[in-house]
């Protein structure tokens, strides 16, 4: 996740969001220990989302919009306060949020799927697996 969302906010932030580099790696670096905090819960809500999907269809596209829904439920008002915290201004916050919602929603069920590989190596108890 630190990697990811390293790589993914810079861009958006710098390239699409008009933040300065200095504001982008303020955030970026502030995202690192953030991120990390997050994580467990993060998958923990991942995992509710996706039972919840599997309630609805049993399709693997299901799995893939949980995914991406939960990524983008969790994570955007967690990027959104990142942002205020190192003083971007409002429209630059909109901005990158919006986009980042778009790009990580997308990416979001790439990242579940890889999150999946790294619960199942390093044999992780207790996480929804689809059958």
């Amino acid at each position: 996740m630190v990697v990811f969302c390293f790589i993914t906010g810079m861009m958006i932030e710098v390239f699409i969001s008009g933040m300065t580099f200095q504001q982008s790696l303020a955030s970026r670096t502030l995202s690192i220990p953030v991120n990390i905090a997050i994580a467990w819960p993060y998958g923990v809500f991942r995992d509710w989302m996706i039972r919840q999907g599997a309630k609805l269809s049993p399709l693997g596209r299901m799995k893939f919009v949980s995914d991406m829904l939960a990524y983008v439920l969790f994570q955007s008002p967690v990027y959104a306060a990142i942002l205020w915290f190192v003083g971007a201004e409002p429209e630059q916050i909109m901005t990158a949020v919006a986009t980042n919602a778009l790009v990580s929603g997308v990416l979001g069920g790439v990242y579940g799927q890889f999150l999946e590989v790294c619960r199942r190596m390093f044999r992780v108890p207790g996480y929804y697996q689809q059958a």
